[in-house]
């Protein structure tokens, strides 16, 4: 085999690859005779048909399945006698495909690129940490104990007051006209409870059953739905029906309605329910501070075809958020130029991360088990119930897709082989300073 390079371009590399005719017409003549000793004919004993009728019904596919495996272990040598890791699967285009003289084809490929691993032992990171209290303990029972209060109707011909609940239909518009959600019908409002647009319920006091009123609302500038974010809606509403909570005493009694042995088992739950969310938190906001470090230190070239893969798939995210009017008004701001850019250097951000985390895995020999990956489906599996055979089906069907799974796992066990290395100092913070930016 002849090797010649042709292109050696940053982490481009190209290469015009020779194959002896005569490997390759050895290889054809040995799978014919394979063929003929299985083939069964008309008029022939089994293994008996002639070698040249073998060739004439035969001799395509079986010129075009020796080529391809031809290139292939070609290719495969020339990678590993040259310790060339491809970023992608290499572009191979046959200039000759070696039926009457040598085989020559082309190969072109990014290769990925010389990574240096920091040293993990001087990175130092904070981990933030908001001890659960025994009154936020008492302030989750409390709300959830309201969650299950009993209504009760008023009987009485009178306006709705602040801590009671008056069951309404409204309609909303925007400049006359109705949006998406803005219309309900029988729906709870409690005056001076949460969930609905600052100022809706606030005007929706004193209204009684059967009275009418409009009322204007701002929604707020950081509204979930990009299309209602900061604008002025009007909604007509009707009241319909006024109730009162009976509130839930927190008893044994009311603990084993819900589940639980008894209060002190509702309140354990709760304290854990509270420790895991936070423990969650703080994990993820150190974790994004090791990775900031790493992404410092991540000083080597990335594959365009890598970088090109993932500002695609970003960039497809973006217009779909356009396309639906959800794009953040930052965003929504720029011009078409200056939001590539950005997410470029997003995308190319991502890339350098991802292979440095992956060297470090690669080079510390960090394994995800068969065990990891069955657990991870497990966790998928509660997430979706009644569908689990579907799932489980379509994970037998798809091996690859348990790359899905297996792509997190993988991350999470380097940062922690990183953490285990690096200095952490632990750093009392408030639960409001704990969850700050924590869907960023």
């Amino acid at each position: 085999m002849q090797i010649t390079e042709t292109l050696s371009d940053g982490l481009k590399r190209g290469f015009t690859v020779v194959v002896p005719g005569a490997d390759l017409t050895e290889k054809r003549e040995k799978r014919l005779a394979e063929l003929s000793k299985t083939m069964q004919m008309p008029g022939f004993r089994p293994g008996k048909v002639p070698l040249s009728m073998v060739r004439r019904r035969f001799g395509d596919a079986v010129a075009a399945e020796v080529l391809e495996a031809s290139v292939n272990d070609a290719t495969d040598r020339m990678l590993a006698e040259r310790s060339l890791r491809p970023a992608v699967s290499p572009k191979v285009e046959v200039v000759n495909p070696g039926t009457e003289t040598d085989l020559e084809f082309k190969v072109e490929m990014e290769i990925l690129p010389e990574v240096k691993i920091p040293d993990l032992k001087a990175i130092s990171l904070t981990r933030p940490k908001a001890p659960v209290t025994e009154a936020e303990i008492d302030e989750a029972m409390a709300k959830f104990a309201d969650q299950r209060a009993s209504l009760e109707p008023i009987e009485e011909t009178r306006g709705v007051a602040k801590g009671e609940i008056l069951t309404v239909d409204f309609l909303g518009t925007l400049d006359d006209v109705p949006f998406d959600g803005g219309a309900a019908q029988d729906t709870d409002v409690e005056i001076g409870g949460s969930g609905f647009i600052p100022g809706f319920a606030e005007q929706v006091e004193g209204l009684a059953p059967g009275e009418h009123r409009v009322i204007t609302v701002t929604f707020p500038a950081d509204y979930q739905a990009a299309n209602l974010a900061g604008k002025e809606a009007t909604f007509d509403i009707t009241g319909k029906a006024l109730k009162r909570k009976i509130p839930a005493v927190l008893n044994d009694t009311f603990a084993e309605a819900n589940g639980f042995e008894n209060l002190a088992e509702l309140r354990k739950f709760f304290g854990e329910r509270l420790e895991g969310a936070r423990a969650g938190a703080s994990r993820m906001k150190l974790k994004r501070a090791l990775l900031d470090k790493l992404a410092e230190q991540a000083d080597f070239p990335t594959p365009e075809t890598l970088v090109d893969a993932e500002f695609a798939e970003i960039w497809r995210q973006v217009e779909a958020e356009r396309a639906a009017d959800r794009l953040d008004a930052e965003d929504a701001a720029k011009d078409e130029a200056t939001l590539r850019s950005e997410y470029r250097a997003i995308a190319d951000r991502r890339v350098r991360l991802g292979l440095l985390v992956a060297e470090i895995g690669r080079s510390n020999n960090v394994q995800v088990s068969e065990q990891d990956l069955r657990r991870a489906m497990i966790q998928e599996l509660q997430q979706f119930p009644g569908q689990e055979k579907m799932i489980v089906d379509f994970y037998q069907k798809n091996p690859r897709a348990m790359d899905r799974l297996r792509g997190p796992i993988f991350e999470d066990k380097v940062v922690d082989y990183a953490l285990e290395l690096a200095t952490v100092t632990d750093q009392e913070v408030s639960p409001e300073e704990l969850f700050a930016d924590s869907d960023d």
